[in-house]
């Protein structure tokens, strides 16, 4: 019983070791996939969280409510809703992305930009309060305003970015609806998992979920890292 135990995880060694092809392309997909999510979920989250944090302006309340909404959205929903959305007969079929990779990252794109306009709207809603007085003395204009709590933020922005990456390669509900955990094709880390614990082969499951672990171990490493490095530069604020 003990060596039963322990005989998936000396397959997956041997498996990651060995860099076994098709676990390596899953894993080439998962990165890929994840952080091209993170990326586009940066560049939209973090200004409309700036935005948000710095104006006040018609329609904000709702913009936070829809965001805050789809914080708390089950993933599957989502996978559902962009199944729709990118069938052949939704609005978007046209575009023919679905059981793709763009399809999955639309999906994790779409999950994890409430979680950068929410974290860095709270940011920078603190670092806006404490500044707006002088703000508001040296006449400071709005975009001008968003550049400065950005750079002041900078530490932690990059926390943020680092918790969308966690958010993302986590993800299975709606990337397996969106990509159809097709071979060679759309099949990442978690779908694989799920999908390898089904058919009773825990060898490459237990593979992939060391590697996730050691991943989310990376990020962990990562940020406590840059954390230490600007304290030590004098960069920290």
């Amino acid at each position: 019983m003990f060596l039963d135990f322990w005989t998936p995880f000396k397959l997956a060694f041997d498996l990651l070791l060995s860099a076994d092809t098709e676990l390596m392309g899953i894993i080439g997909l998962s990165l890929k996939v994840s952080l091209t999510a993170v990326f586009i979920s940066l560049v939209i989250g973090m200004p409309l969280g700036a935005i948000l944090a710095s104006k006040k302006f018609f329609g904000a309340p709702v913009l936070i409510v829809i965001s805050n909404t789809f914080l708390s959205m089950p993933p599957v929903v989502v996978g559902l809703l962009i199944y729709i959305l990118i069938s052949r007969s939704g609005p978007l079929g046209w575009l023919e992305i679905l059981y793709t990779p763009y399809a999955m990252i639309l999906a994790q794109s779409i999950l994890v930009v409430p979680m950068s306009i929410a974290l860095s709207r709270q940011i920078f809603e603190t670092l806006n309060n404490e500044y707006k007085p002088l703000f508001t003395s040296l006449g400071v204009n709005a975009l001008r305003r968003i550049m400065v709590l950005v750079v002041d933020a900078r530490i932690a922005l990059i926390t943020i970015g680092l918790a969308c990456f966690g958010r993302a390669i986590s993800e299975v509900g709606a990337v397996i609806i969106v990509g159809g955990n097709i071979r060679h094709s759309t099949r990442v880390m978690t779908t694989a998992i799920a999908l390898e614990t089904s058919k009773g082969e825990l060898a490459i499951a237990m593979a992939l979920g060391l590697v996730l672990l050691s991943i989310a171990l990376v990020v962990n490493i990562a940020s406590q890292f840059l954390r230490h490095y600007f304290k030590k530069a004098a960069l920290d604020v």
